[in-house]
């Protein structure tokens, strides 16, 4: 029987990205463009070969566009995934796709943002009104009610998870201190040489209770680009592949986007918990294979049930889990060792994959010893997905 799974049969073989500042200077075509030129470079394959792109939503740069300046003959293959941040991982499934079934022999994976100084996230001003689509619509609901900005929608799901299992502010606090504490190691972290302890997080001024400003992400510039192939032809390249062992991505019952309060219970990610399972079937593979992850932390609430939803830890039991350090720096699953979005840049989950890629290379700052599998996810409170990626 032809064997349909993607599992180990395409490799991310290429990696590039811009720095990550807070103006860039450049426009968000050209950010793409570098950081796609520095990952054909470091892959070794010339741009001519790109048959595939993928990217995903709010993300301002057509492929076309792309494909045009790098000189592509004949691209068969190019989609956006819906979601944002939540899409995160599922361009490279995507790519992975492609090029399991021939569709595309070389695929890009791009993110270029200008989010910082050109516009800004989360602000509470969206023009909903202006534009009643169903999506925006939907908000109608919630907006009167002063859920305005991602930090209020979060917040509400961080309020029951902290009064059903006990977890505090500082719990989230001692999430942001770590990965500033990678971030500080990092030269290509925004808060490269800038740690924060836990009393400096509970000091710094509320956004939306519970959530502290040390518990959300940052607003970047920059862009990170990814070069997928078959496993095959990876074999020969000139880096180390880094194989594409599974990918998914997750809707469950009650998904709304970052507003599914209705469900009967709101201290779970039950579209992570999709993924996870769907990443697990296809790897076959455990949470106790896992040397280390990239959690995605936009905010610092959704890392707690993320570490649940993969069997890290039982259901509630994350606070532990980070009170004890795991985690952390030397921990038994140190995660995101490039600093997070927290520390290193927000740059919608791309620069995660990008980490996932060095500690598979072997090549990252805060190189975890021996490892073999790393899980990446994506943004939560919307549909998401997610990767593993290992060694071949």
């Amino acid at each position: 029987m032809t064997n349909l799974s993607i599992s180990g049969r395409a490799a991310i073989v290429g990696l590039g990205a811009t720095e990550f500042s807070k103006n860039s200077g450049r426009t968000e075509l050209r950010l793409a463009l570098e950081a796609t030129l520095e990952a054909l470079r470091d892959a070794g394959i010339d741009p001519s070969e790109v048959e595939g792109f993928s990217s995903y939503s709010v993300d301002k740069v057509p492929e076309y566009e792309i494909a045009r300046l790098l000189g592509c003959k004949d691209v068969k293959f190019f989609s956006q995934v819906p979601h944002g941040g939540g899409a995160a991982c599922a361009p490279v499934m995507h790519a992975a796709m492609a090029v399991a079934t021939g569709v595309a022999k070389v695929v890009v994976v791009y993110r270029a943002m200008n989010e910082r100084s050109w516009y800004r996230f989360g602000s509470g001003s969206y023009g909903f009104a202006s534009t009643p689509i169903f999506e925006n619509v939907n908000y109608g609901w919630y907006m009167p009610h002063g859920f305005h900005t991602p930090a209020a929608w979060v917040g509400m799901f961080a309020q029951r998870y902290m009064h059903t299992y006990g977890a505090t502010s500082e719990d989230f606090g001692r999430v942001a201190v770590a990965a500033r504490d990678f971030a500080a190691s990092n030269p290509k972290a925004f808060f490269h040489g800038k740690p924060i302890t836990l009393q400096e997080h509970q000091a710094s001024r509320w956004i939306c209770e519970p959530l502290h400003l040390l518990d959300c992400c940052q607003e970047s510039d920059g862009a990170v680009a990814m070069v997928i192939t078959s496993a095959e032809r990876a074999r020969d390249l000139r880096q180390t592949p880094v194989t594409i062992k599974a990918g998914s991505q997750g809707i469950t019952s009650g998904q709304q986007s970052m507003t599914s309060f209705y469900r009967d219970d709101i201290t779970g990610l039950p579209e992570m918990g999709v993924v996870a399972r769907e990443l697990y079937r296809q790897s076959g593979l455990g949470p106790q294979d896992l040397q280390t992850a990239v959690i995605y932390d936009h905010f610092t609430p959704f890392v707690l049930p993320q570490l649940e939803e993969f069997g890290f830890v039982r259901r509630g039991e994350a606070k532990e889990f980070i009170r004890e350090g795991h985690h952390a720096r030397g921990g038994k699953l140190p995660i995101n060792t490039h600093g997070g979005q927290l520390g290193e840049a927000y740059i919608h989950g791309m620069n995660g994959i990008a980490e996932a890629v060095r500690q598979v290379r072997g090549t990252a700052v805060n190189q975890v010893a021996d490892v073999a599998n790393v899980l990446v996810t994506a943004g939560t409170g919307v549909p998401t997905s997610g990767l593993i990626l290992g060694t071949a």
